[in-house]
């Protein structure tokens, strides 16, 4: 049945609707939606810098004298707090995005954390620097709520899908920044070692606050509250140069329209999210993917660089320092390199390979770190870090650049905010749980904590190839099929945007499907 829908699908969208001569570097308008686009993937680049910070204050001396040392449960409070912080905010962000739209949302977001980045920076005790970081974490879950759906709701089709997968990819290019910050900054004496890349945690956000107001708002956004003239000039113009005639704009705007339309006769509250087997499929999916992206050993790394290098006699805090911003270059090119690959492999392809890279070289770095222990070879050390860049390639090639993606592309419109959400917010339960239990146990029972992780990666495998559903080549609209069966009102969503679009002739199939729907509608 599902293969089937995929098929006819695939006859009616949008692919053949497209303008061969209209790409990303030759025309201006995509080139400027493409810019707005990149304000919108910066929000990720917040988060990422955050997380290196972090894991780079952790061997900055002046850092850890000014703050009394911290270690064990309060050094795991320090990192947990962002994330606290978030679940704060969950409650409220998808009310947001869907009441004031992604835009605003936005803005409301990052405004947060420009304040936050302020007393951060201006620090005095523990229990402040803890309090900005909750407040940072607060208002990063507003703007990463609306940031990513905007940018797959704004796309020109073709390129939907990188893009989109970039968002995530670009959690470490804010890594970069703040792992090569810290190590200039390791150099000065005074506590601006600390309080200058503290204050550059600002800027994304400050950008954000200044420039969102020129970025188009979502056209699905616009549809679903009656503006419908602005929802199609900005399809129009980004799209197709301004012609609201063209094929490809008709064909987006009537399959969106149609889409809300029947989406509005749905029910759309929380119980919505496991209310049919479709919705139920979807978050059996992102749940797993979202505590996935947390659990698979990414985390020691991620936030405990300093422990993990310790246990294998790296100790110098410039060597830390230096792996720690070479590691995050080699992830920005692993996982922006994936996100152009994921039309040409597909999704489903892209997660089998990474779990299982991940599996195998977790695995070869607890060997080699028990082997170090045992022996105290240089030899067992080096190999260690190996170990560490290859499982990052690994992690990279699809649980940074598809797991916001996928979420967001399986999702339908009027489940988007609040399914996300619920994304975001297993993301953070994982963290706060790695965040505070990963530093006490490192510190008790050292690598054998790693042998949990890699007995979770052999059922993340497994998780994977039975429940990860291909997407490749659709719409956000035509996906929902994928979930929700051979529903005949999908059918009739596809006919009609294809009827009115001019791409097909009509039939008495086409005409007949486009007159249900809209006595239904």
């Amino acid at each position: 049945m599902g293969v089937n829908v995929v098929a006819q699908g695939r006859e009616t969208s949008y692919h053949h609707l497209l303008d061969p001569n209209r790409k990303w570097y030759n025309n201006r308008r995509l080139i400027a939606l493409h810019g707005w686009i990149f304000l919108l993937l910066i929000t990720s680049s917040n988060n990422g810098y955050d997380g290196s910070m972090m894991n780079s204050l952790q061997a900055e001396k002046t850092w850890t004298a000014y703050f009394n040392h911290p270690h064990g449960g309060q050094l795991g409070l320090l990192n947990a707090i962002q994330n606290i912080g978030s679940l704060a905010a969950y409650p409220f962000a998808p009310y947001l995005s869907d009441g004031i739209g992604r835009r605003k949302t936005i803005a409301v977001g990052a405004f947060i954390m420009l304040a936050a980045t302020a007393i951060q920076t201006a620090a005095r005790s523990v229990h402040m620097f803890i309090g900005a970081r909750f407040l940072i974490g607060f208002g990063l879950t507003f703007a990463a709520n609306s940031a990513p759906m905007l940018v797959t709701e704004i796309a020109y089709p073709l390129y939907r899908a990188p893009l989109t997968s970039l968002y995530n990819s670009l959690w470490y290019s804010g890594a970069i920044v703040a792992a090569w910050t810290t190590f200039g900054t390791e150099f000065m004496s005074s506590t601006w070692s600390w309080r200058l890349p503290s204050l550059l945690q600002g800027m994304p956000a400050l950008a954000q606050v200044f420039l969102i107001w020129f970025v188009p708002e979502s056209p699905r956004w616009l549809i679903s509250k009656g503006r419908d003239a602005e929802a199609l000039h900005t399809l129009a113009y980004y799209h197709a140069d301004g012609d609201e005639r063209d094929p490809l704009v008709v064909y987006e705007f009537e399959e969106i329209k149609a889409a809300i339309e029947f989406d509005k006769t749905q029910n759309v509250g929380w119980k919505s999210l496991i209310q049919t087997p479709g919705n139920r499929k979807r978050m059996r999916i992102i749940v797993a993917l979202g505590w996935f992206s947390q659990w698979s050993g990414n985390g020691l790394v991620s936030y405990y660089l300093t422990q993990v290098l310790n246990n294998i006699g790296i100790t110098n805090t410039t060597i830390q320092l230096l792996i720690n911003g070479i590691l995050q270059i080699w992830n920005l090119f692993w996982a922006c390199g994936s996100a152009f690959l994921v039309e040409k492999f597909g999704r489903r392809f892209l997660f089998l390979a990474s779990t299982l890279g991940m599996l195998l070289f977790f695995t070869m770095q607890t060997i080699m770190t028990a082997l170090y222990l045992e022996h105290g070879s240089a030899g067992t050390a080096h190999a260690v870090i190996a170990f560490i860049f290859l499982f990052y390639a690994s992690y990279d090639i699809a649980f940074t650049p598809l797991i916001v993606s996928y979420t967001v592309e399986i999702l339908p419109f009027n489940l988007r905010a609040k399914g996300f959400n619920v994304f975001n917010f297993t993301i953070s339960c994982a963290l706060i749980f790695n965040q505070y239990v990963n530093p006490i146990a490192l510190e008790h029972i050292s690598w054998k904590y790693y042998i949990v992780y890699c007995c979770w990666l052999v059922f993340e495998v497994v998780y994977v190839y039975f429940f990860i559903i291909e997407t490749k080549g659709l719409s956000l609209e035509e996906t929902a099929t994928l979930f929700d069966g051979e529903d005949v009102v999908q059918t009739q969503i596809s006919a009609r945007a294809t009827y009115r679009a001019g791409a097909l002739p009509p039939s008495p199939t086409d005409e007949k499907a486009s007159a249900e729907f809209s006595e239904k509608a």
